[in-house]
């Protein structure tokens, strides 16, 4: 669910809009859930030298046919909070590639839904991940003091955009397209903890249906239960598609944009296992987009939580790997292939420690070691708190450090850890122990 060097932010997203409109063959996404960290002032980006291991950046992209220069997405001004390793990911489209897992899978569901509804699901892959906040929050009814609004939890290229915290970002557009049927499936950015299941930069599907008068008057229900009963139907039928045959349940919960709202759990390996999020769509979202008579359901899935368990991946930072130890071995089409492990380096782990001060929050911190080791860097820790005398808290965090690719040097590891100590002090105002 950028300001622009040469052209303003409005006019890159009609830009955007157009390419994508002149693609309406193609195809949105339904957040499960949001951040639930404390708000906070934005961090900038550390300025490094280069090393062998960081990740190139790039100056410009191509976003659907539009280029979009470093400059219109990382900029010097303190309203923005996106940082260089997160411009590098923008436009990589892992769901694109058929031999990933992620496209893998992103194919799976598809299939499913060409079998079992006749191809009417409209398809959207290669939408803009730069939306305003009007698209990402309002439009689908997110409070103005909720937390996922924050720049502790999202990207905020200026006080108008960001990137997409969920790809329900693009619902209320396609609806006032006249979509009736789609799935929208595209890269996602939130700022994030660090460990092997979350990741700054994620991917996620979203399927969306709406339902005219004539489609339910005929039954027995009201448009409500009608939506809520094919819903279900269509994602227990997907569950087993993906999953084969599972004990399921439903449990109620909460989204702002969808009432009655459910998540779907299933019993795989042994425990229960949550695939996704979905309910009844806000008639306000409706009303807004010229559908008042309509009703409709939406889900959202993440794409990476679902190919870990169904392909055995052990750490999310293995999707973004280009070894090849890794991508040979999975082939289009093939579903469930399970993973196997071509080495485990040793960790490191270094400690810090410090004071910390009204305005600290651990993404933050995080944000800012990801910023320094890149992929290197494989959990942040908290490991020990306490508050003096005085009233200040101290917090030590342990801080792993491991290549999924090779061993890491000692000179390596401390050059990051001290440059982690100076950022640490210099940006985030914090007072070393």
């Amino acid at each position: 669910m950028a300001t622009i060097l040469s052209f303003s932010f409005v006019q890159l997203q009609s830009s955007l809009f157009r390419q994508r409109t002149n693609l309406l063959t193609r195809t949105f996404a339904f957040s499960s859930s949001f951040s639930s960290s404390s708000s906070a002032a934005s961090i900038s980006a550390p300025n490094l030298s280069r090393k062998k291991w960081k990740q190139p950046v790039f100056s410009a992209l191509d976003l659907g046919g539009v280029k979009v220069n470093r400059e219109d997405v990382v900029r010097d001004d303190p309203t923005n909070n996106v940082p260089d390793n997160i411009f590098s990911k923008l436009g990589v489209q892992l769901h694109r590639r058929d031999q990933h897992p992620l496209g893998i899978l992103k194919n799976a569901i598809y299939e499913y839904f060409d079998t079992n509804y006749s191809n009417k699901y409209n398809k959207f892959d290669d939408l803009s991940p730069i939306v305003s906040v009007k698209e990402n929050f309002d439009d689908v009814l997110v409070p103005e003091d909720h937390v996922s609004r924050s720049y502790n939890d999202t990207y905020y290229v200026d006080p108008q955009t960001v990137l997409r915290c969920h790809t329900s970002a693009h619902q209320a557009e396609l609806l006032r397209s006249g979509y009736t049927h789609f799935l929208v499936t595209g890269d996602v950015y939130r700022r994030d903890s660090i460990d092997s299941t979350h990741y700054p930069v994620f991917h996620q599907m979203e399927g969306f249906r709406v339902f005219a008068p004539e489609e339910w008057e005929a039954s027995e229900l009201d448009g409500t239960s009608f939506a809520a009963a094919d819903l279900k139907k269509c994602l227990e039928g997907l569950a087993r598609h993906l999953f084969g045959s599972v004990e399921m349940r439903w449990v109620d919960t909460y989204f702002p944009f969808t009432n009655p709202s459910f998540e779907l759990e299933i019993y795989f390996k042994e425990k229960w296992l949550e695939v996704l999020g979905c309910g009844v769509t806000e008639q306000e979202i409706l009303r807004k987009n010229g559908k008042p008579n309509n009703v409709a359901w939406a889900f959202g899935l993440g794409l990476e939580r679902l190919a870990m368990v169904l392909f055995d991946i052990p750490d999310i930072r293995l999707f973004w790997s280009n070894d090849e130890r890794f991508t040979s071995q999975f082939s289009e089409g093939q579903l469930g292939v399970k993973f196997k492990p071509f080495s485990k380096y040793p960790p490191c782990y270094k400690d810090i420690s410090f004071w910390i001060n009204e305005s600290f929050t651990e993404n933050n911190l995080c944000e800012l070691v990801r910023g320094i080791a890149g992929d290197l860097v494989e959990e942040v820790q908290l490991i020990d708190n306490f508050t003096n005398k005085k009233g200040m808290t101290s917090h030590c965090y342990r801080i792993a450090y491991r290549s999924m690719e090779r061993s890491l040097t000692d000179d390596e590891i401390n050059d990051l850890q001290w440059k982690v100590r100076d950022q640490v002090q210099s940006k985030l105002n914090v007072v070393l122990r």
